[in-house]
């Protein structure tokens, strides 16, 4: 099972937990983080900007990346949401199957874990 990470840029927390909740529910994703303020620069339509973000980072299977964006673009505020799908290259075992589990797969602990 391949997984991935998803950064989507978010105009503010209530945006990015309402989202992470609704992919969470669906079971599109295990887990969304939703950081502390960041400064994006960019040009929009001829126009330098410099706004206040929050970025959302959502753990999710590949197979499921086509329906997080769709999810994600149907929440989502902005014109031209940030939807970026990196790949998940690796990591604790244990973890990464949890991300498959809770998106629909398998997930078997190892004997004696405590959590994931």
């Amino acid at each position: 099972m391949e997984t991935c990470l998803l950064m989507v840029t978010c105009p503010d927390r209530k945006t990015a937990e309402g989202i992470a909740r609704r992919l969470v529910a669906g079971s599109l994703a295990a887990c969304g983080n939703v950081t502390a303020p960041v400064t994006s620069v960019y040009r929009w339509k001829g126009k330098m900007r410099r706004e206040a973000e929050v970025m959302l980072l959502l753990k999710t299977r590949k197979s499921l990346v086509g329906a997080c964006v769709k999810a994600i673009r149907g929440a989502h505020p902005y014109e031209l949401p940030e939807i970026i799908a990196l790949p998940i290259v690796g990591g604790l075992k244990g973890y990464l199957a949890w991300i498959g589990a809770e998106t629909g797969g398998s997930f078997r602990p190892r004997a004696g874990a405590r959590g994931v």
